[in-house]
């Protein structure tokens, strides 16, 4: 016989399951998907130049354009999901993003680039906060890290895959009349066209609208994460308004740490192909399937420091780790030979990419759940500018050096700098608060 506790644990239990099973492999998709048609042009750099007359400086504004229009409509995206719902949101944006990524086939000059990177930031701006945030409303905190490592990893598979994938779409150059990085942008974009349609018929706003979880799943799963926002709100230390609690000191460090994440990931997805050329012998075929190697060791490093943070709950110390890791990596791979630095590269994408689940986890555990959705779509746009510097910076330095070298001395010095601004960070505790919320005591 069971009691009526053992049966919420059950039911709880299975509900965190079904999600982890329908909800969490669909985001990874998508955001597989979304890493595709925002880093191709890493891929296309060469061609891009030859055939539209795209230096690597106005490659790298332009594929740092990206995340202006992103950060400008973020918020606004975010706000719009919480009055539409996740599940027409978010497939507006997947869509979108397909459509603007596709017509990047047909770009002749770089002011056309630069227009099309640029709405292609404003069509994806959201998606990742939207995530996260989705995650808050479905998930108790003592799962969340894992999810969310989990949708992270997307990122990684789709830089692993999009090596292998790019080349061959490359190599149909001249086929039906179209160079081979017309294909690449036009295939990859119309995937994310029949993955968002697809999407919509997947995805649920909310946990009551859920078909496929049991009544007794839906109430487990929802007085879980009640409850811990009942504690956290208990906790709260912050008064006034919600627009006035996204002043917090608190949200500007999370925004610098986060931006100087966003560095390293972005330096390397969008340069990445380059630091692999300069190894001897190398084509488009064996330059993909380098560049993936990095993002391999990543996505075994993120899987494995989700399911650490989950079990240490402060997740603080590994995210330390995981920015030293990433910053001696950068610099190693910066005073070596092409073949080592691609070594110590794979260091630093594990320690890099580990960084971001990590570092999500904290934001969502500490704030007030009065300000969690705005809260993510700020420290994402304004983090996401890391996007738009790293590329354009990394572009700037080539063309005045010929060289990116002194590009991975900043990268590193920048995640040397986020390790220590994460030991300012205090990380309150509302688990307890929300498991005695929830027995009732």
């Amino acid at each position: 016989m069971q009691f009526p506790s053992q049966q919420q644990d059950l039911a709880l239990a299975t509900a965190i399951g079904k999600v982890f099973r329908r909800v969490v492999p669909l985001f990874v998709l998508m955001l597989i998907c979304n890493q595709l048609n925002r880093s191709n042009i890493g891929y296309a750099e060469t061609y891009l130049e030859a055939d539209v007359g795209i230096g690597a400086t106005a490659y790298g504004f332009g594929a740092g354009l990206f995340f202006i229009a992103y950060a400008l409509f973020e918020l606004p995206s975010n706000v719009l999901m919480e009055r539409f719902g996740a599940k027409v949101w978010l497939t507006r944006i997947m869509v979108s993003w397909g459509l603007v990524s596709a017509a990047t086939a047909f770009v002749s000059s770089p002011m056309m680039f630069y227009v099309l990177r640029f709405l292609l930031g404003a069509a994806e701006a959201g998606f990742f906060p939207a995530v996260i945030f989705y995650f808050t409303r479905w998930l108790p905190d003592s799962h969340r890290g894992r999810a969310t490592a989990l949708f992270v990893a997307g990122s990684s598979i789709a830089a692993a895959i999009s090596g292998p994938l790019s080349g061959p779409l490359l190599s149909l150059d001249g086929v039906a009349g179209a160079h081979g990085w017309q294909w690449l942008f036009g295939a990859e974009g119309a995937l994310s066209v029949v993955v968002g349609i697809g999407a919509f018929f997947f995805l649920d706003s909310k946990i009551a609208d859920a078909r496929w979880l049991s009544d007794s799943e839906k109430s487990a799963l929802t007085n879980a994460i009640s409850a811990e926002d009942a504690a956290k709100s208990t906790v709260d230390s912050g008064t006034g308004s919600r627009w006035r609690l996204l002043l917090q000191p608190k949200l500007l460090l999370f925004c610098w740490i986060y931006f100087a994440i966003q560095l390293s990931i972005y330096a390397n997805t969008f340069w990445l192909p380059s630091i692999v050329r300069r190894i001897d012998g190398t084509n488009d075929i064996t330059v993909g399937l380098l560049s993936s190697l990095p993002w391999i060791c990543a996505v075994i490093a993120m899987y494995l420091a989700g399911r650490a943070g989950d079990r240490a709950g402060d997740r603080r110390p590994l995210l330390v780790i995981a920015l030293l890791t990433a910053g001696v990596g950068t610099w190693l791979a910066a005073v070596v030979a092409p073949w080592p630095a691609l070594v110590f590269l794979c260091l630093a994408a594990m320690g890099f990419k580990s960084a971001s689940p990590l570092f999500w986890s904290i934001p969502q555990r500490s704030l007030s759940p009065r300000i969690v959705a705005p809260a993510i779509a700020v420290i994402n746009s304004l983090g996401n500018l890391g996007g738009f510097v790293a590329p354009f910076g990394f572009g700037f330095i080539k063309d005045q050096t010929g060289t990116v070298t002194y590009g991975l001395h900043a990268l590193a010095v920048a995640s040397l700098l986020a390790a220590v601004s994460v030991l300012l960070l205090r990380q309150r505790s509302a688990t307890g608060e929300a498991e005695k919320l929830a027995s009732g005591s």
